[in-house]
């Protein structure tokens, strides 16, 4: 009984740590990823983020027409400063506290919105370790659009409906394949 204790006493905090050390990972920032993925071996998908519509996401609340919705809306702050938009405009939510010098509002909704905050993993990741990786917080991303629905839904202002594989192939970026 007393050695179960002793046990249980070591092992209790190793697990407390390793739980919450993979859910306090820092935001990075889009920045990084494009460091390995604007070309060559780690594929284009920052090309294709930059063209996308979560790149420009934060920017979006600074047009005359998110000032117009906010207004309409009683919002307190302009749209780039608002809770209500920054939830879904950025990253992190636009109050994560979780976050490296790196991290961009400006960069809108980056590839940590669904591949996780990479503090953890970007330098396993940078090395092509995928299962210590994953094991450090990356995440492949949403397939089902599940979680795009967090955002891109009736709650949205301008939503208009969202069909998954309309807009996954608009943003879909793979990896190359191994050699």
């Amino acid at each position: 009984m007393k050695s179960s204790k002793i046990v249980l006493s070591i092992l209790l905090p190793v697990l407390v740590y390793a739980y919450t050390g993979q859910a306090q990972n820092k935001y990075t920032g889009t920045k990084l990823c494009a460091t390995c993925h604007k070309s060559g071996k780690g594929g284009t998908a920052f090309v294709v983020w930059e063209k996308s519509g979560h790149a420009k996401a934060f920017e979006a609340l600074k047009s005359d027409a998110a000032k117009k919705i906010a207004k309409e809306k009683g919002l307190s702050k302009p749209p780039h400063e608002s809770p209500e938009c920054l939830k879904c405009h950025v990253t992190g939510g636009g109050s994560a506290k979780n976050v490296e010098a790196t991290f961009k509002m400006e960069d809108g909704v980056g590839c940590e919105a669904c591949h996780g905050a990479a503090s953890a993993y970007k330098m396993l990741h940078s090395k092509g370790d995928v299962a210590k990786s994953k094991e450090a917080g990356l995440m492949e991303g949403d397939k089902t659009g599940k979680e795009c629905m967090v955002c891109h839904n009736e709650g949205s202002p301008t939503f208009k409906g969202f069909d998954f594989k309309v807009m996954w192939a608009k943003i879909e970026h793979t990896l190359p394949p191994k050699k």
